[in-house]
This record gives C-alpha cells, sequence and structure tokens, in this order.
C-alpha cells in the first residue's frame, strides 16, 4: 500500500502544488513494495507514455499522488502477470474510459500465469516459462535472449524453462543496455552474485539438512532473509562507493 500526501485540493488544481512530488520522492514510495525500482525505470515509464507528470518551467518532473499510484498499477501488473507495456497502456486507458475489463494476459501464456500461482508447488513446472513467455514477458528479441545467456546472465532450467525471477532480471539487464552496458560489462556483478549465493548456501545447508521438518522449513526463510539481506549491503556499498544516495 502506498502514502501519499494528504490535503490540498484534486490532481490539476492550483492548490495540488504541495501534493506534488520529485522523482526521488516517488522512488521513496514505491520502493517500499518495489524494492527493484529505478529512476530510471520510472522515467522509461513516462518515456513509454504510461504516465505524465507535470514539469517545472526549468524542466523538473513533479508527479501527484495519482500519478504515484498509476506508476505502481503499472509495476504491479510486470510483477505478478508479467504483461508487456503495451497491453498494460491499453488496459490503463480502458480503465480511464470507464471500462472494467478483466487483466488480460500475454498471447500464449497461459501456462505462464498457471505457473506463477500454481496451487501445487510441487508439480514439476511450477513457475517456469517457456522460452516464448519469456520473450513476451520481458519485452526482448531471441537475439537479445540468446546473447545473454552467451554470458551467464541468464540460463534455462536443468529441463528446461526459465524461472519466474528470469524475467526481473532480463527486464533489468535491458534497463543497464540503454546506459550502454553490455552483457560482457555485467559478468563481473554476476560473479558477484554467484558468490554472494554461495555464502548464503553455506549458512542454510545444515539447516536443510536436518531432519526436523519444521528446521527444513526455517532453511527457506533464512535463504529469503539473507538475500534481502545481502540485495541491501550490495545496493550500500555501490552507493558507498559512487558517493550518491538514491533516498
Amino acid at each position: 500500500m502506498l502514502h501519499t500526501p494528504t490535503g490540498g485540493a484534486g490532481h490539476g488544481t492550483a492548490t495540488a502544488g504541495d501534493r506534488l512530488m520529485s522523482i526521488g520522492t516517488v522512488l521513496n514510495q514505491l520502493r517500499d513494495e518495489f524494492p527493484e525500482v529505478t529512476i530510471s525505470k520510472i522515467r522509461f515509464l513516462e518515456s513509454e507514455g504510461l504516465v505524465e507528470p507535470r514539469r517545472t518551467p526549468s524542466g523538473y518532473r513533479k508527479f501527484s499522488p495519482e500519478d504515484v499510484e498509476r506508476l505502481a498499477q503499472v509495476l504491479r501488473m510486470q510483477r505478478d502477470h508479467y504483461l508487456p507495456l503495451k497491453v498494460i497502456r491499453e488496459h490503463l486507458e480502458a480503465l480511464s474510459r470507464g471500462e472494467q475489463p478483466a487483466l488480460p494476459a500475454p498471447a500464449g501464456s497461459r501456462e505462464l500465469l498457471d505457473g506463477v500461482v500454481d496451487p501445487d508447488p510441487d508439480r514439476p513446472t511450477a513457475a517456469r516459462l517457456g522460452r516464448a513467455e519469456l520473450l513476451v514477458a520481458a519485452e526482448i528479441t531471441e537475439e537479445e535472449l540468446a546473447d545473454w545467456e552467451s554470458y551467464g546472465l541468464i540460463s534455462a532450467g536443468p529441463e528446461g524453462g526459465y524461472d519466474a525471477e528470469s524475467v526481473n532480471v532480463a527486464r533489468l539487464v535491458a534497463d543497464l543496455g540503454r546506459f550502454g552496458l553490455e552483457p560482457r560489462h555485467l559478468r563481473a556483478m554476476k560473479a558477484a552474485a554467484d558468490r554472494e549465493a554461495g555464502l548464503v548456501e553455506q549458512v542454510v545447508a545444515p539447516l536443510r539438512r536436518h531432519r526436523n521438518p519444521q528446521t527444513r522449513a526455517h532453511a527457506e526463510a533464512t535463504v529469503k532473509e539473507l538475500a534481502a539481506l545481502s540485495v541491501r549491503l550490495h545496493a550500500a556499498l555501490v552507493q558507498t562507493a559512487l558517493g550518491v544516495r538514491l533516498h
């Protein structure tokens, strides 16, 4: 749930100025629910016509609470339903016309959605995406995916198919590519991530081997917590090295 400032008149009125937010403030609000979001992602969604913030005379973006909620809607549909931006845009336009459309799914991706919300997590195909589904969900080309796979940034599972997180990785690699960072530049990040994963595995391996089912279940919760802490530490170290603050 996003928390937006209260008070002031509605969007478009003269007294709404005190409710408008900078892109940095918007980033802070969105990161409670979407920790992976970046300023470049918000700018990209704006360039795709999914949000239209106001501009000050000097050119700075100013977002209303409605803009922030719209961004959150877009990010939820990407995260939870793996919808391409074109489909999301059409869905939001239908809502703005007062229609009540059913949430669409990418063509041919029924298996994708079934996998993500599969009530049977032990089914072998749970949370697995086919290659075509990954291309649609991440909005990338076959050539891009093949290139990223050659550098080890994305890989299919032993039985084929991709996990749901592959969509997020693909989108982030694409975002970095807009700044001129090529897959060969990102190999160091992949190597660092593998080393961090190895450290987490060392911590939880004894728990996973335990005979008590509750202890084994605790191992999975520990993995998630350690992963989240590792991501936060990595972000803090990068920000410290660059001398910047994102929030």
